[in-house]
């Protein structure tokens, strides 16, 4: 059965998503503790700033939970409240949406589809994406694409770069002679320099671990890379500091920015923190002078265009619901297929054994007519004489609907 379990932005507040998330190096290990230690066939985990989900062909949600709140050595107790499961025709439109970006803080927002695409390749590097999830991330891309290519749903999106950008203007008159700081060099950060980039900024400078990563993305816009331990001696420097890492542990302390915030003499600084779990400690947007956001903190500024896509809402759930009606039907064909393929088995063995019988008889040099004529007359006979016993025997209700299913399996002319 094909479940979703998981907490998003609806769900649960940013500060239990982030004790939930998991990073894309940790996947490997966690997709194999859950395939390992639960009754679980098929696994694959997304999991992103404002989402963390199961998506699994298991028995049911209840291991998956305590699977979760193990994992991450939580109380089950503590997370229940938030979580949410979703099975069989629910899960799958759930997926259709998420991919599609119906179901995301920004509506319409392109990026989901990128980690939905990650989150199916960490799965199928780790063993655990089998038939029936493959197929159904698949589909959630192609439906993606039909609702992009068919209705407004993406039009004038409100991104969370977008956003950052928003605050900045909001903080400052002009960004034209601020020094921004990105920590980071992942597919968000990148958006986010795209975004104050156009803005003709002081100067740009990327933090990252890796010093020729964050060089090749810096030359793209203009900007310097500087390691990322060398942090504290450039973060005073910055007016804007724009951070999305994968790190399980916060960089800017509040000893930190303590010290870069008296070293500008308190003029104003602003940290955009869109990381899960977080990039800054949240201690540091109570000082005097920080201005501190996180992704939840976004969600009044990125719905200011939400009401001019609500019209391809309508549209976009029409598009997901035929295509989760057709993808049930999949499923449901997909149990006839023990049977079929017992039944052609069973139809094979029957015709090797006739033709081992008619090539023995050939080469004793019985008469070549004669032995095809007995090999199609015994291998009708042997084909049918189940079928045949059934509905003779047949009585009642159930021969009526033996006599239906015999009419429609082969084709009879009643």
């Amino acid at each position: 059965m094909l479940i979703t379990l998981g907490i998003n932005h609806h769900s649960a507040p940013l500060a239990v998503r982030e004790r939930l998330s998991f990073g894309m190096a940790s996947l490997p290990h966690a997709l194999s503790s859950l395939i390992d230690t639960q009754p679980v066939r098929e696994a694959a985990i997304l999991s992103t700033c404002n989402r963390t989900e199961l998506y699994c062909n298991a028995e049911s949600a209840e291991c998956l939970a305590d699977w979760l709140a193990e994992y991450h050595h939580l109380d089950r107790q503590q997370i229940h409240p938030y979580l949410y499961s979703l099975t069989s025709a629910q899960a799958i439109r759930h997926a259709f949406r998420v991919a599609s970006g119906l179901d995301s803080m920004v509506l319409g927002e392109p990026q989901i589809l990128g980690q939905m695409k990650d989150a199916m390749r960490a799965a199928e590097a780790a063993g655990t994406l089998g038939t029936q999830l493959h197929k159904l991330f698949q589909r959630a891309f192609s439906v993606a694409k039909e609702v992009r290519s068919s209705t407004a749903i993406g039009a004038n999106v409100v991104s969370m770069a977008a956003a950052s950008v928003h605050l900045g203007r909001r903080l400052f008159e002009s960004i034209s002679t601020k020094n921004i700081l990105f920590i980071g060099a992942g597919e968000m950060i990148e958006l986010c320099m795209a975004h104050f980039a156009s803005q003709n900024p002081g100067r740009i400078t990327i933090a990252n671990r890796t010093l020729e990563l964050g060089e090749t993305l810096a030359g793209r816009y203009g900007g310097s890379a500087i390691r990322l331990n060398e942090l504290p001696e450039h973060l005073a420097q910055n007016d804007i500091v724009i951070s999305c890492t994968a790190s399980p542990l916060p960089i800017i302390g509040l000893g930190m920015a303590e010290r870069a915030i008296k070293d500008r003499q308190h003029h104003p600084m602003l940290m955009v923190d869109l990381a899960v779990p977080r990039d800054i400690e949240a201690e540091v947007g109570e000082l005097e002078g920080i201005s501190l956001h996180t992704v939840d903190d976004l969600a009044e500024i990125i719905t200011s265009g939400y009401e001019s896509r609500q019209a391809a809402v309508h549209q976009a759930e029409s598009i997901i619901a035929t295509s989760t009606a057709r993808f049930l039907h999949w499923l449901e064909a997909r149990e006839n297929v023990p049977v079929i393929r017992a039944l052609r088995d069973s139809g094979d063995r029957l015709r090797r054994h006739e033709l081992e019988r008619a090539m023995k008889l050939l080469a004793k040099g019985e008469n070549a007519e004669l032995v095809l004529e007995q090999l199609s007359q015994r291998l009708t006979n042997k084909l049918l004489h189940a079928p045949s016993t059934v509905l003779h025997l047949a009585e009642g209700e159930a021969r009526n609907h033996l006599q239906t299913a015999a009419i429609r399996l082969f084709h009879l002319n009643k």
